[in-house]
């Protein structure tokens, strides 16, 4: 028993001292983490010869550089890995000592759901960046990129301009995502108060055209945008005004007699005779004609569907032709603009003409295809070769392919009787009746 007592005190005597120097380093440690940091310690903390920090409780140090900069710093365990691992949360005095405590009682929130700081905030990150990345404006111009590749560019112009004008502003800066039907009809209200109902339709229907296109591409679940335009009274219908048939002999009469270019007149005779498009035939280029196989072949990049359409030439094409050669066939064009040469007459110069002619709200240019179109109809032409002719594209894109590679020579007919027609009409010699019926197979 004596030894065993002799044990004991010589173990205690040994242990004493750890116990004593294992408490002081607790208590330091509590006196370090109940001692807040005040903002004068933060803001009068001067650099030293090393690194160094001063704690401010829970996982919160400022860290001072031996070249004088302070940075916050949080520091935690994380979950589930165990690691220890600092998050910068700023630099003083930009951000403030209580700011800095707001961010680390977030982060200790995080933490007691098992949620590690650092993933939450790349993930907010990351969320953050898809959004700037998916703004209105953003996605716009990614779906600006597929939708111009197969449209004209006065129509892809025209489609750029909607947007900038009433788009942009109100909405450019949302992300996709965040869009609702009441939010888009809210900024499309001033169009409405300003009567402007064919604008809202357009704009309505491009902005949906690209919200499915962003279904389509995974950027969005849903369109929420469907059936927006509902919301906004219609827009009254009005068709091109054009003429009908059996007023062609006083157009062609007006047209002779009228106070325009020589330009301007070929340009409108151009254009009815080819049944072209306004910016289409504005655009004709002399690289683009081919007098010996009698054919105008326009690319892909100005016409509307982005297809290239054939035009067979007529004698009384080739006669135009012939006429306006020397006065500009050192253009590129075949109707350059009056001031500058180099470049394309202007598309509207035809409707300008036409309402110097007076045919204002009477006929445009536009409204020869139309002239075109009515007058082969009511003689009985085949359905898919005016349109052909027209470089309408057909529902069945398999049998429109088809049809290009083979009416070439059955348009080339019908082109012919065209120019054939409009030369009567110009001399007084055409007569509807007595066409009736006839065909093209």
């Amino acid at each position: 028993m004596v030894q065993l007592g002799q044990r004991i005190l010589i173990l205690r005597m040994i242990l004493q001292p750890l116990v004593v120097q294992s408490c002081s380093i607790i208590r330091l440690k509590m006196a370090i983490k109940t001692n807040p940091l005040s903002d004068t310690e933060v803001r009068s903390a001067k650099p030293k010869e090393k690194l160094y920090s001063l704690y401010d409780g829970d996982g919160l140090e400022l860290r001072i550089t031996k070249a004088g900069s302070k940075s916050w710093l949080f520091r935690y365990k994380r979950p589930h890995i165990g690691k220890t691992n600092y998050i910068k949360i700023g630099s003083y005095p930009e951000t403030s000592l209580a700011q800095a405590r707001k961010l680390r009682s977030e982060y200790r929130e995080l933490l007691e759901k098992d949620v590690d700081p650092q993933k939450w905030i790349d993930d907010r990150a990351g969320r953050r960046r898809r959004e700037v990345s998916t703004t209105l404006k953003n996605v716009a111009e990614k779906w600006f990129a597929v939708k111009f590749s197969e449209v004209s560019e006065r129509h892809a112009s025209n489609i750029r301009s909607s947007f900038d004008h009433h788009v942009y502003p109100t909405l450019g800066n949302y992300p996709v995502s965040e869009l609702t039907a009441p939010l888009v009809i809210d900024a499309l209200q001033p169009l409405e108060a300003a009567d402007k109902r064919e604008t809202i339709t357009r704009v309505c229907q491009r902005l949906n055209e690209m919200m499915t296109w962003c279904v389509n591409t995974g950027i969005l679940q849903h369109n929420p945008l469907a059936g927006i335009k509902a919301a906004f009274a219609r827009a009254e219908t009005t068709n091109m005004p054009t003429i009908r048939p059996e007023q062609l002999p006083d157009l062609m009469r007006s047209l002779s007699y009228a106070q325009i270019r020589v330009m301007t007149r070929c340009l409108i005779e151009w254009q009815l005779h080819t049944m072209v498009r306004p910016a289409e035939a504005a655009g004709a280029r002399w690289d683009e004609i081919d007098t010996n196989k009698m054919l105008w072949t326009i690319p892909p990049e100005r016409m509307k569907k982005k297809r290239a359409h054939v035009v067979p030439l007529t004698p009384q094409t080739l006669a135009l032709l012939h006429f306006i050669k020397p006065i500009s066939g050192r253009s590129e064009y075949l109707f350059p603009s009056e001031r500058n040469q180099g470049r394309p007459t202007h598309s509207e110069t035809a409707n300008r003409a036409l309402q110097r002619m007076g045919y204002k709200g009477v006929l445009v240019s536009h409204g020869l295809r139309s002239l075109a179109s009515t007058t082969m109809n009511e003689i009985g032409f085949d359905d898919d070769l005016i349109e052909s002719s027209l470089a309408h594209k057909g529902k069945d894109q398999v049998r429109s392919a088809y049809n290009r590679a083979t009416y070439l020579e059955r348009r080339r007919k019908l082109m012919e009787w065209w120019s054939d027609h409009i030369e009567e009409a110009a001399t007084g010699k055409m007569a509807m009746a007595g066409k009736k019926g006839l065909k093209i197979v």
